[in-house]
């Protein structure tokens, strides 16, 4: 049933995103990753546990959910493994909760701004659309021909917008189109 209604959007045009296959070629990805016009979700790596404390608060990390030391290694290898495909510099933008600040960078891609629409919404779930409807309008103001854009958000927000699920320390390349839209690439997982 979730397909039918999917499919029904995107022809209908309501959707300003067009779903490439999760099978991508790996080549193609590399090549948008180089290429102007891409953005490169992250979820944040590896944090332990799942959602918030009741007590959090934006700002104050003591009162969130961070991550480890396994964590904190592999949003560094991210950003060797983006070194060694020949991208040294991004636009960097980052939800405001701490795991994806540091997460953000760790990368040491480029300076890190916050964006309050990558915030999740897994436990403010009265967030979810107006995050979504920011982050699509945030979206749809990008160049088709820019530099490269690493947004490091989370699991409910990269599965909202690109309808694909990654574990901690992953990827999906969206690739911009004309009449701000963007056309999901494909997963990447840094450790290959």
């Amino acid at each position: 049933m979730r397909i039918w209604a999917y499919t029904i959007v995107l022809l209908l045009g309501l959707c300003p995103v067009a779903v490439a296959g999760v099978d991508s070629d790996p080549a193609a990805l590399m090549k948008g990753l180089k290429t102007g016009g891409h953005i490169l979700m992250i979820r944040h790596a590896l944090a332990p546990g799942s959602g918030d404390p009741a007590s959090f608060q934006i700002g104050d990390c003591s009162t969130q959910r961070n991550l480890d030391d396994r964590g904190r290694d592999q949003a560094r290898a991210i950003g060797d493994w983006l070194r060694s495909k020949g991208i040294n510099s991004a636009r960097v933008y980052s939800s405001q909760w701490c795991r994806c600040l540091e997460t953000a960078k760790l990368l040491q891609m480029g300076p890190v701004a916050e964006l309050p629409a990558l915030n999740s919404f897994y436990e403010l779930t009265q967030n979810r659309e107006p995050n979504l409807k920011a982050l699509r309008n945030f979206i749809g103001q990008q160049p088709l021909d820019g530099k490269l854009i690493i947004l490091v958000s989370h699991l409910v927000t990269i599965s909202a917008m690109a309808d694909e699920v990654v574990s901690s320390g992953e990827g999906v390349l969206l690739k911009l189109i004309p009449a701000a839209k963007y056309e999901v690439m494909g997963r990447l997982n840094f450790d290959r």
